[in-house]
């Protein structure tokens, strides 16, 4: 089954509770239909339920991560196109044997903790928001490596070279998707 926006929530909203976990899979999601515009438009509602579904297993499996989103997924009788791609996200961080190969694995791969960077960066203004967030801010706050520790820079540098996309031009991209967000 290749579920609709509606039904993927209801299928993340099993096994995530948390405001965090909920939240990062909405603007995930956001971001994801955002670049389907650009790069498969007939398949932007595809690309935003691979996002929503991404990090399913996160909340209750943290240890597990991919590998337990493959079970659920499949316990769920989602399509194996979405679980390949949602869990290749995890590609050479956890133990997942999907590599990004498509474009829309390759942006998820990358956006995914750059969106949480971005979102800190945002929330240190006085606007708090992404509208008025420009790319040499992110940067500013990329080169601190305590700033949002938890957002891997060697991830998204990986991202951003397996898009063949200069770093500028990721979070660019990603801040103008954050914005249509907001």
């Amino acid at each position: 089954m290749i579920p609709t926006l509606e039904e993927a929530q209801i299928i993340l909203e099993k096994y995530n509770k948390e405001d965090f976990h909920l939240r990062h899979a909405s603007v995930v999601s956001g971001v994801m239909r955002y670049f389907a515009k650009k790069h498969d438009p007939e398949r932007s509602e595809y690309w935003a339920v691979v996002g929503l579904l991404h990090d399913i297993d996160f909340e209750i499996y943290p240890d597990e991560h991919c590998v337990k989103g493959e079970e659920l997924l499949r316990e769920n009788g989602v399509d194996e196109s979405i679980i390949r791609a949602a869990m290749s996200h995890g590609f050479g961080i956890v133990p997942t044997p999907h590599e990004p190969t498509h474009i829309m694995e390759k942006i998820l791969f990358a956006a995914d903790e750059l969106t949480g960077l971005i979102g800190a960066a945002a929330l240190m203004r006085p606007s708090k928001s992404t509208l008025d967030l420009e790319v040499s801010s992110v940067k500013k706050k990329y080169k601190d490596k305590k700033f949002a520790a938890g957002c891997s820079r060697d991830v998204i540098n990986s991202g951003a070279e397996k898009l063949g996309w200069t770093l500028d031009e990721l979070i660019g991209e990603t801040i103008l998707a954050m914005r249509t967000l907001e």
